[in-house]
């Protein structure tokens, strides 16, 4: 994707990690880069992210958002899934930190800091519940929604793999002001996952048009769901 000012022009690329949980000897790994759109003069943009995905533009603020994927084998409540507003030069904790700057003391029980071992790590600034593996956002700019919809955040959760009891496979929207304050998250598409356990299929990418038709990719399905808005 290209970058909003002041960068611009230039692209933002996620690059996940190569574990579930370790310090990376690839320098380009666990971060958003960014570069010119020729693939020039490419630097970490941020750092401290195990898998983010998808990220998409804030129609308002310009602020870039994206989702971060958790580890595994904390158990079935943790870490929390991450929604991030993701800033230049910002830590955003993994592999030390989860959520709101939680500290991961089975991974680091001695941290080098025992009196703030979060510092210099950002917070997430939303917590989805762990394992629900969040991919495609889009923000509701178009006035063919309804008008509460208005700026709120539509996320796709592909779903946990090895939880207990599954969890995801739906579209969650992430309820917010025109400036993005958070109001809080519900459910907006379900029935995917079935009461036996078994997925019908798992979204993946979103992807809205300026008329507010929003197509919805399913990559268990292998096909491409189209939603309208009701004229």
């Amino acid at each position: 994707m290209f970058a909003p000012p002041p960068n611009q022009g230039k692209m933002l690329i996620a690059v996940g990690s190569s574990v579930n949980v370790g310090y990376e000897t690839d320098p380009l790994r666990a971060k958003i880069l960014i570069a010119n759109a020729d693939g020039s003069g490419l630097r970490p943009f941020a750092s401290g992210l195990r898998n983010s995905v998808f990220m998409t533009v804030h129609p308002v603020t310009g602020q870039v958002w994206a989702n971060d994927m958790g580890r595994d084998y904390l158990g079935d409540n943790l870490p929390p899934d991450e929604l991030n507003i993701i800033q230049d030069g910002n830590n955003y904790g993994w592999p030390k930190t989860y959520g709101k700057n939680v500290h991961d003391y089975q991974f680091d029980p001695n941290p080098a800091n025992p009196a703030d071992p979060s510092a210099g790590m950002t917070p997430s600034y939303v917590d989805y519940p762990a394992h629900s593996a969040p991919l495609g956002l889009a923000f509701v700019t178009s006035d063919a929604w309804p008008a509460d919809y208005k700026y709120n955040l539509i996320v796709a959760f592909h779903g946990s793999w090895n939880r207990s009891v599954p969890t995801g496979d739906k579209l969650v929207r992430v309820k917010l002001d025109k400036q993005g304050n958070y109001q809080g998250t519900s459910d907006f598409i379900t029935g995917w996952q079935q009461p036996d356990g078994s997925r019908l299929g798992r979204p993946t990418g979103i992807l809205m048009r300026a008329d507010g038709v929003t197509f919805i990719a399913d990559d268990q399905a292998g096909v491409v769901y189209r939603l309208a808005p009701i004229k």
